[in-house]
C-alpha cells in the first residue's frame, strides 16, 4: 500500500520526478515503524526523528503530513511495517542543493513478516566499515549501499545480518539495528559518536533498563569484548529485541539470559500499551 499526496493506492507504481535528488543522489531520509491495531508504536518519536533528520540535511518536512501518512497506512493492516521517505525534491544538475527545496514525501506499508519480532540472529562481522566521521552515520539516509553490500556478504556466509565496526575498529551496529551487550551484569551499547543511529527502540531499552534492575552504560566496544559478552542483542522497530546467537564462529546463549528475557518482556509491554493491544498478540 502506497501513500502519496494524501491518497492511498494499492499500486506501488506512481509518477515520479526523474530529477528528484533522492533518486539521483540519495539526498533524503527515511523511517521504519511498526503498526498494530491501526496504531503506530512510538509514533511521535518516529515523526520527530524524521523531521530532525531532514532538518539536519537542511530542508523542512511538515510533521502533520508524516502523521497523516503513517495513520492512513496503519489503518490498512492489522499488523504492518510502515516506511516513510522524505527527499529534498528535485533541483538543478550538480551537488549544490536548491536554495528553496520542495521536499517529496511518500510512504508505503505491507503486512508484517510473521515471526520477525524477537527471532534470534546470527551476525557476520563484515570488513566494510561504518564511517563514524560522517554526519550521515547517525541518520537514516537513503544512502544504504554499504548496508546492502554487507547484507549480501553476510548471506553468502550463511548469516542473517552483518555486524559493522567503525573506522576506529570499534563495534558500531548491525546492518539494520542497534547493538547491546551484557557485560558483568551491566548493559552496554555503543555511543552515537561511534557512527550509531539514534534508534527508537534503542532509546526505549535505555529507559527500560533501570526498571529491569540493569545499570546501563554507553561506551565503545571492541569486537573481542563483544565476543566475551554474557549476551548480545539487536534492536529495531520491527524486530524489537532480537537475541544474537552467534557472531562469526562464536556461539552465544543470549536468548537464555534472564536480563535479555526481562528487557524483551518490558519492551513488548511498552509496544502493547502504545498500540492498545494485548501483549500476547504482538507477532
Amino acid at each position: 500500500m502506497l501513500w502519496r499526496d494524501g491518497a492511498l493506492s494499492e499500486d506501488p507504481r506512481a509518477p515520479f520526478d526523474l530529477g528528484d535528488r533522492g533518486l539521483l543522489l540519495g539526498d533524503g531520509v527515511f523511517d521504519t515503524a511498526l503498526a498494530l491495531n491501526g496504531r503506530v508504536a512510538f509514533a511521535a518519536a518516529h515523526r520527530d526523528r524524521l523531521v530532525a533528520a531532514a532538518a539536519a540535511l537542511g530542508f523542512t518536512v511538515e510533521p502533520a503530513r508524516i502523521d497523516q501518512a503513517m495513520r492512513a497506512l496503519a489503518a490498512q493492516f492489522p499488523q504492518a511495517a510502515i516506511r516513510t521517505t522524505v527527499t529534498r525534491g528535485s533541483g538543478p544538475r550538480g551537488l549544490k542543493p536548491p536554495a528553496e527545496p520542495r521536499p517529496t514525501l511518500f510512504a508505503s506499508a505491507g503486512p508484517l513478516a510473521p515471526g520477525l519480532a524477537g527471532a534470534p540472529l546470527r551476525l557476520w562481522p563484515t570488513q566494510i566499515r561504518r564511517n563514524d566521521t560522517a554526519p550521515t552515520a547517525r541518520l537514516k539516509t537513503l544512502g544504504y549501499l554499504d548496508a546492502v553490500l554487507a547484507a549480501r556478504e553476510a548471506a553468502e556466509h550463511g548469516f542473517d545480518e552483518a555486524l559493522f565496526r567503525n573506522t576506529k575498529d570499534a563495534v558500531a551496529c548491525g546492518g539494520t539495528g542497534n547493538l547491546f551487550a551484557i557485560l558483568d551484569g551491566r548493559l552496554v551499547t555503543p555511543p552515537l559518536t561511534d557512527g550509531v543511529l539514534d534508534g527508537i527502540v534503542r532509546a526505549e531499552i535505555l529507559r527500560l533498563a533501570p526498571a529491569c534492575a540493569l545499570a546501563c552504560q554507553e561506551r565503545s566496544l571492541t569486537l573481542d569484548t563483544l565476543l566475551r559478552a554474557d549476551a548480545v542483542f539487536l534492536t529495531n522497530s520491527l524486530r524489537l529485541l532480537a537475541p544474537v546467537e552467534a557472531i562469526g564462529a562464536t556461539v552465544l546463549a543470549s536468548a537464555a539470559h534472564p536480563a535479555v528475557a526481562s528487557l524483551a518482556r518490558a519492551l513488548r509491554a511498552r509496544v502493547a500499551a502504545a498500540c492498545e493491544v494485548a501483549v500476547e498478540t504482538i507477532p
